[in-house]
């Protein structure tokens, strides 16, 4: 159910989700969220008073409680928890056993010119691999094949970055690995 879900939201998580939500709400509704400290626990015993209360105007705290109903009257299933692939297509519309229903969709493709200087450092970069490197083989060590990946990544994302006028961010993620974790221990 996604109340099991919600409340255990701490005040950032519960903020994400209503961002997410499209329901209007200004960087003074979500500070006035955040300095209350409401969690997502908070959140499913909210009202439209309880809103006001804490300073809200009436649209925001209207929306939010009609959030905090429709989050309580309709419980809303994890993926983990349909028995199927079939379930899961149905509960979006398609009605099939497999992923051949689903359709695809195009991305924008943007012509990089020759002259991008990052572009132009980049292929500066991985071309002073190869000279270093050599050819890059199938068998090569995973950390040659990474040195050649994380070049890549770092000129993608910057022309991304050129292209689109927005910053973005690379954050390494980091999991459990390992016989060792197997006794509870977490690389990091």
């Amino acid at each position: 159910m996604m109340n099991d879900l919600v409340e255990n939201w701490d005040t950032e998580a519960l903020i994400d989700f209503l961002k997410e939500q499209n329901l209007k709400l200004d960087d003074d509704d979500l500070g006035i969220l955040r300095n209350e400290k409401i969690t997502g626990q908070d959140f499913l015993d909210m009202t439209e008073e309880k809103f006001r209360s804490y300073g809200l105007k009436g649209g925001p705290a209207i929306r939010l409680a009609k959030e905090v109903q429709t989050l309580k009257e309709k419980p809303k299933r994890a993926f983990s928890s349909y028995l199927s692939l079939s379930e899961v297509l149905a509960e979006y519309g398609y009605d099939s056993d497999g992923i051949d229903s689903i359709p695809l969709f195009s991305l924008p493709t943007y012509e990089i010119q020759d002259e991008n200087k990052i572009f132009k450092r980049c292929m500066e970069e991985v071309l002073g691999r190869l000279r270093t490197y050599g050819t890059l083989q199938p068998d090569s060590l995973e950390a040659m094949r990474n040195e050649y990946v994380v070049a890549l990544l770092h000129a993608g994302i910057h022309i991304v970055m050129d292209i689109t006028n927005k910053d973005l961010s690379m954050k390494p993620q980091y999991g459990i690995i390992g016989e060792e974790s197997r006794g509870g221990s977490i690389m990091q």
